[in-house]
């Protein structure tokens, strides 16, 4: 099992949902987090929330500027001296028939959950060669099942899951570890679903995904992994 204590990760969009439970996770097996936020000030509050569980680092950054993501990672390295993971989480989701999915839609949900996590890695892939780090992405089983008035989400986690599944042979050859977590329904308030349902994939259960993922031993990589429900739809 690999020791986690005071390695060091950055989550974008890690102030709510899926990059929250994450940190709250890694946080817990003593590693220093820094999560970011398109607003700097929300970064900061969260990460004063989180600060009683370990060190935490709130950063103002928007995914879409690729000068932001290198100041993020710049931010991390200068603060605790190496960047050990990247988990790429921050995304978001436009739903509606293609006549009715405007251009701004499209354009800002290619940009955030795909381009944006291109400019992720491409910022963070030579600290991360410095330590033999952990790329983590974050997509969905919308990047496999396709579904009407999904589209530009579509198109964006199918285009998640085959460019991370790429970067994962890429990146290997640096000892770079790359994996895409695909989930299904998770109790969160993404386009404005319920957090409280029990049935849906909680993020702590995520949390704990991405934990047993960096204990596995280095021989060993599961580059793609789907994620549901045990049980289907309640609704």
């Amino acid at each position: 099992m690999q020791n986690l204590k005071n390695k060091t990760a950055l989550i974008t969009g890690g102030s709510k949902g899926i990059g929250y439970g994450i940190a709250e996770a890694l946080l817990e097996q003593g590693m220093k987090v820094a999560i970011t936020s398109r607003s700097a000030a929300k970064a900061e509050e969260v990460a004063g929330q989180l600060s009683q569980k370990g060190e935490v680092l709130g950063i103002g950054a928007d995914v879409r500027d690729f000068a932001s993501q290198q100041k993020a990672v710049e931010q991390v390295v200068k603060r605790w001296g190496q960047l050990d993971v990247l988990v790429a989480n921050a995304g978001l989701g436009h739903f509606a028939a293609i006549e009715d999915l405007t251009v701004e839609q499209w354009q800002e949900t290619i940009d955030t959950n795909l381009t944006g996590v291109f400019y992720s890695i491409k910022a963070g892939v030579e600290a991360l060669k410095k330590t033999k780090g952990y790329f983590i992405t974050i997509s969905s089983l919308a990047g496999t099942n396709f579904f009407p008035k999904g589209s530009a989400y579509n198109a964006s986690k199918f285009g998640l899951t085959g460019f991370t599944q790429s970067v994962m042979l890429d990146l290997r050859q640096y000892g770079i570890k790359v994996t895409t977590i695909m989930p299904g329904s998770v109790a969160t308030y993404f386009n404005n679903q319920q957090p409280k349902e029990d049935w849906k994939i909680q993020i702590e259960d995520l949390g704990q995904m991405v934990v047993d993922l960096l204990h596995m031993h280095p021989r060993t990589l599961p580059s793609k992994i789907e994620v549901r429900p045990t049980q289907p739809s309640q609704q």
